[in-house]
């Protein structure tokens, strides 16, 4: 890739998010413009905004990079992340906004008016906005390091510092025209090269392979690996060895590995023939290793239906836990404006999902080596150079670029926008809701995530946001459901499955991501916690509800009737009714 063309690109989407965010500072000018946009921004407007931090590196990036390593299983990804709107349509988004809440905090107080259950979602929604920004810079920094050879750690500090400026500038109101532009970008950056990549292989005189086909090299490929790693060879495979495998040195020498597993050291250097499967791979025992990244199977057919009903909850109910999702109902003027707010993104949303599984697929059979070398996320950045080269090539390669760069800095900012919200009014001192303690929020919204990417770098990108819908599917999800339709929950029940449903996600996440979770079915039910943490979250909740009837709030009837009637009724009743 042209690293003149490539870098012009990405610094052009920089400065177009610094001039449209100036648009928005010039009409940010109190707390309600840096929270909420003072709820006056349209459905055209807000979905165009609501899909441009949505589709984040997990989108732009991860989606094509699981495709390419496990085929046409992890297409599960858009479908659950694009059917997650559908069920915040019809349970949540217009009760949300109707709650007259600024964060997801703020709901849980008004519902439940318990400072205790306030605390618990302020920790929540700080932990699955960190989760969810993570991977935004480290995106960020694999993108950068592919253009220009940059370290890792660079490409997340810029997107931090641009981010963080823009927010602390001009917050909700600044993002909102910022995330608009933003989703227009990436749908072009992901739509143009498309034609020209199928073009190409279209007239590749090739033979044709099928998605769900296994991998296999096209051409002679010599792959050096950076850390050791676990091969899974399906059937006898010869190569060229330069290295160790197996605790045998090779110098050069032609082996070929038996079916089964296989250990390589870092540094090994191995040269496959044209038409030799592409081994599956895994970090070596003993290192960290996440099973969102891995194949929705396994030995037996019951981990792969498990794996797929785990990821169907985590990203169908997650959806409506999502910090910078819940707060973007928060701008629209009223339910109704909520409701078409939601019914467009399931639109845009489902257009640009259709495009990251075409990189994934032409991966495959293009730049099969990347699921060895641990960059499978690097796919939507090679394919222009691999496919179609020349000068044609690198503007290709460098409108993605752009637009990739454009997924992390839209993403970044309505997370922060979310946690320095929270942030601001619940962590930091002197919680005054001035404009000026909200700039403060920002940069500690961005520290911790910042210090995360720096320090891990082997966390593929669709992992550490999936990890985080779990973790909001197992917490918000009872939480709003139940406190938007049900009028027995209490603060002990919501205090209760929070930790409980939440809790237990969060623990199953980090033992997954730590290797602690042995093989078998212990390691499939914690690597996908959705599938039994969401009923935990929901049976715990309405249990201890029901134990403790005597705490229901007092002004429970009247609240659901503000959540639950369209504004002018609830505001006016009609003779003789009630508020």
């Amino acid at each position: 890739m042209n690293q003149t063309y490539a870098l012009t690109a990405v610094t052009a989407v920089v400065l177009a998010t610094v001039l449209v965010g100036a648009l928005g500072l010039r009409m940010s000018r109190t707390t309600s413009d840096f929270y909420v946009a003072s709820r006056t921004v349209g459905p055209r407007l807000n979905a165009a905004a609501i899909s441009g931090e949505y589709l984040s590196a997990a989108s732009f990036l991860g989606i094509a990079g699981l495709v390419l390593l496990q085929g046409p299983a992890m297409l599960w990804y858009p479908v659950g992340y694009t059917a997650g709107y559908l069920v915040l349509l019809v349970l949540v988004a217009a009760p949300l906004r109707r709650s007259g809440a600024y964060t997801l905090p703020d709901f849980a107080e008004a519902r439940l008016q318990s400072r205790a259950v306030r605390r618990i979602s302020v920790l929540f929604v700080v932990g699955v906005g960190w989760l969810y920004l993570l991977p935004q810079l480290q995106g960020a920094g694999l993108t950068l390091e592919i253009l220009t050879g940059a370290p890792h750690w660079v490409g997340g500090l810029v997107v931090a510092c641009v981010v963080t400026a823009a927010v602390a500038a001009g917050g909700m109101r600044s993002i909102t025209f910022v995330q608009a532009f933003q989703y227009w970008l990436k749908l072009t950056a992901l739509l143009v090269p498309a034609f020209f990549l199928l073009a190409a292989w279209a007239g590749d005189g090739a033979p044709r392979a099928t998605l769900d086909a296994p991998a296999t090299f096209r051409e002679h490929t010599v792959v050096t690996l950076a850390e050791d790693v676990r091969l899974s060879v399906a059937a006898p495979l010869t190569l060229t060895v330069t290295g160790t495998v197996d605790g045998r040195a090779h110098d050069g020498q032609v082996v070929t590995l038996s079916a089964g597993r296989h250990e390589v050291r870092a540094a090994t250097r191995l040269e496959f023939l044209p038409g030799s499967a592409v081994p599956r791979t895994r970090p070596a025992a003993g290192m960290g290793v996440s099973s969102w990244s891995q194949p929705l199977s396994g030995p037996q057919d019951g981990h792969r239906l498990y794996a797929t009903y785990g990821l169907i909850l985590a990203t169908f109910l997650g959806t409506m836990g999502l910090p910078h999702v819940a707060v973007r109902f928060y701008t629209s003027p009223d339910g109704r404006a909520a409701r078409r707010t939601t019914l467009v993104v399931l639109g845009l949303v489902g257009a640009f999902y259709l495009l990251p599984a075409v990189y994934g697929a032409l991966g495959r059979l293009y730049a099969p080596e990347l699921a060895l070398t641990g960059d499978a996320d690097a796919a939507v950045l090679v394919l222009p150079e691999r496919m179609v080269g020349g000068t044609l090539g690198d503007l290709l390669g460098a409108l993605l670029a752009g637009g990739a760069f454009a997924a992390f800095l839209s993403t970044a900012s309505g997370l922060t926008v979310a946690v320095a919200g929270v942030l601001h009014q619940d962590v930091l001192p002197g919680r005054a809701r001035t404009v000026s303690a909200f700039r403060y929020a920002a940069p500690a919204a961005m520290a911790v995530p910042l210090a995360g990417s720096v320090a891990a770098t082997d966390v593929p990108v669709a992992d550490a946001v999936g990890l985080a819908f779990a973790v909001s599917a197992s917490s918000f999800c009872p939480l709003l459901v139940l406190g938007i339709w049900w009028r027995g929950l209490t603060p002990p029940g919501a205090v209760a499955g929070l930790l409980t449903g939440g809790g237990a996600a969060l623990s199953a996440v980090l033992a997954t991501r730590a290797g602690l979770a042995p093989a078998g079915w212990v390691h499939t039910l914690l690597a996908w916690p959705a599938v039994w943490s969401v009923p935990l979250g929901f049976l715990t909740m309405a249990g201890v509800s029901l134990a403790t009837r005597s705490r229901i709030p007092p002004g429970t009837a009247a609240t659901l009737t503000r959540l639950h009637l369209p504004e002018d009724v609830a505001a006016h009743p009609p003779a003789g009714g009630h508020r």
